[in-house]
């Protein structure tokens, strides 16, 4: 069947399609929510929650533009949902940080602990991170989404990349250490 197919019968309800829909997407839209989620259970739920939004909003879909696109964009919305409710977006000071590059060059650092760190930021700035560095929103795309200012968005970003700097650093120092 078709991917038109797919979606023309999950438009009908249609439990057959929808399943298959799932299994043909949820790899995908799971490491979308896992890069939002602090932990493995939590992207479940949201994955769990996004196709059930999708389920529900598929009649919406105008086959223009990417399907799978249309998809990631309603999961990575059922996300920050999340958050909104929960308050995280809480004004904060705006002050401006130095913005932090970071360097990894190294073979030691692999992507489960990178993902591991990114996971154990603090929501708001995991958001904000993932959102513009992982996803490529722009800060003022990232500001209409959350609803905080472009100012609070690049501020969250300039700390998530101070702390995942200082946990690397940290990690590097900690090898050398056990090479010794």
């Amino acid at each position: 069947m078709s991917l038109e197919q797919l979606i023309q019968n999950c438009k009908k309800q249609d439990a057959k399609a929808q399943s298959q829909l799932y299994k043909l997407f949820s790899g995908k839209l799971f490491t979308v929510c896992l890069k939002y989620s602090r932990n493995h259970a939590e992207a479940q739920d949201t994955l769990h929650d996004a196709f059930i939004t999708i389920f529900n909003k598929v009649d919406q879909y105008k086959s223009k533009g990417s399907f799978e696109g249309w998809l990631k964009r309603l999961t990575i919305n059922t996300a920050l949902q999340k958050y909104r409710t929960k308050g995280v977006f809480d004004i904060v000071n705006e002050d401006a940080i130095e913005d932090v590059e970071i360097e990894i060059s190294d073979e030691q650092i692999s992507i489960d602990f990178l993902l591991k760190i990114i996971q154990e930021l603090p929501d708001r700035y995991r958001l904000v991170f993932n959102l513009y560095v992982l996803d490529g929103f722009s800060h003022k795309e990232i500001a209409e989404m959350l609803d905080i200012t472009t100012g609070t968005s690049k501020s969250n970003l300039a700390r998530a990349r101070l702390i995942l700097k200082n946990k690397i650093e940290e990690y590097k120092a900690s090898l050398r250490a056990q090479s010794l």
